[in-house]
């Protein structure tokens, strides 16, 4: 069932309203396998300020498992630091992404969570899986003793981010709107396709994609969103908060190979841990569907 802000969302695109795509709110045996295998897995919620963030739990394959076919259980919970660590303390709406970037798969969770004891206990409302468009290709290298440390935070975008960011192929937004839950998802494009003007400014180009329009949706009801970059080779993660706007004008991303629309990104807070995860994956291969 769509929201009003997906509608609203297809309708400017041209697409019918009544054209959604086939969400179900229960997990089908295939998926249970898929999020078995899993050893990365991005969340999405807001914090007690209404900020939204998104972050990321990792473990060994079977951390993440479907113990009934409404059911999600993760053996991990956001550690301190986190932006979202003891968020789930209470029920909270969830987004989550699974993504295996080996073979270029993702499927996409939303529910009610909590933690019990050291775990987090999903009760699932969406459950659905997205084409392989603009997942670079990464295999899993390494699980190394943890060197996280304590997290940084700042109003603004540090010189380093910035560069970070601008050479980043990859990131992941979370993004909610109050009485729709919470939705965790992922963009992709070759190294500078996210454009650094500032340090509180960012802008990307909004692909041909599932025409789910489920992250979009969301901002058209709630600017707020938060953006996760990874380090990838070293286990660094940074998180971002901030506001989005979605820009219609076709010059402007007529300008932007590939680009349907624009998003802007107004940043407010940012949060940078060194050796957020013990993991370490190596690039293969971008991704055919990449605008030059």
């Amino acid at each position: 069932m769509l929201h009003q802000g997906e509608r609203a969302i297809r309708r400017r695109a041209g697409l019918t309203i009544d054209g959604g795509p086939g969400v179900g709110a229960t997990i089908p045996p295939v998926a249970a396998e898929f999020l078995g295998r899993q050893r990365l897995v991005v969340i999405a919620a807001a914090d007690e300020n209404g900020a939204a963030w998104a972050g990321v739990l990792t473990g060994p394959p079977g951390f993440t498992t479907a113990p009934d076919d409404r059911t999600v259980v993760i053996d991990r919970l956001p550690e301190a630091g986190d932006p979202l660590a003891g968020r789930f303390d209470t029920e909270q709406d969830i987004g989550m992404l699974m993504i295996e970037p080996a073979g270029r798969k993702r499927m996409r969770v939303n529910g009610r969570a909590r933690s019990r004891g050291n775990r987090l206990v999903v009760h699932t409302e969406q459950v659905y899986s997205n084409c392989p468009k603009y997942i670079q290709t990464r295999a899993h290298a390494a699980d190394l003793p943890s060197t996280r440390r304590s997290a940084v935070v700042t109003g603004d975008l540090t010189t380093g981010q910035q560069r970070w960011i601008a050479a980043a192929d990859t990131f992941f937004i979370g993004t909610y709107a109050a009485g729709h839950g919470a939705d965790a998802s992922h963009r992709g494009g070759n190294p500078g396709f996210v454009t650094v003007t500032g340090p509180r400014r960012l802008t990307w180009p909004d692909y041909a994609g599932n025409a789910m329009y489920m992250t979009l949706g969301n901002l058209q009801l709630q600017p707020r969103c938060g953006l996760l970059f990874l380090d990838w080779e070293h286990g660094h993660t940074l998180h971002v908060t901030g506001r989005a706007r979605i820009d219609w004008d076709p010059g402007r991303a007529g300008a932007v190979p590939g680009a349907q629309r624009l998003i802007d990104f107004d940043v407010e807070q940012v949060v940078q841990i060194a050796g957020g995860i013990p993991q370490r994956w190596s690039f293969g291969q971008y991704s055919r569907f990449n605008p030059a």
